[in-house]
């Protein structure tokens, strides 16, 4: 994947009597002109169509998980181009995740990731109920009386 990054070529061919400094330069201009027309490619969440524009061929999983949106962080940390459909026909609504076949090892890292976050927040106690068992528990420790000291200051 790195060699093809790094080491990309390009082909120009045009028909000139001499080849100078200034037919290289105004064809080269030419060439990037008519490469920022191109479309540019969307990474991340996208729509399908965004999506089929990559022209790669699309693979796609179910989840059931409601919580789908969290699983948006973890798929942009591993660089996944992907789609959400929501299939309402089936109750609770399934999410239908469309990515890319070539972010298959990518997508199940994310998911990876994602269903760790998700346990983990799932076995966490809340934080309101952690709260509350704590006053629970000041209140029912006794009192300390307060005494003057001579001086005018508290003593405990």
């Amino acid at each position: 994947m790195q060699e093809e990054v790094t080491q990309k070529t390009i082909a120009l061919s045009m028909k000139t009597g001499k080849l100078t400094a200034q037919a290289l330069q105004a064809a080269l201009k030419k060439y990037l002109q008519h490469r920022a027309k191109e479309p540019k490619l969307h990474h991340g969440k996208q729509s399908l169509k965004r999506l089929k524009a990559h022209g790669a061929a699309l693979t796609n999983i179910e989840v059931t998980e409601a919580n789908i949106g969290a699983f948006k962080p973890c798929a942009k940390k591993y660089g996944v181009d992907f789609t959400l459909r929501k299939d309402k026909t089936t109750q609770p609504p399934h999410y239908i995740v469309i990515f890319k076949a070539k972010d298959t090892d990518n997508l199940e890292q994310a998911f990876r990731e994602f269903t760790a976050k998700t346990l983990s927040k799932e076995q966490r106690p809340s934080i309101r109920k952690v709260l509350t068992a704590a006053k629970q528990k000041a209140a029912q420790q006794p009192k300390r009386a307060k005494e003057k000291k001579a001086k005018g200051e508290l003593e405990r």
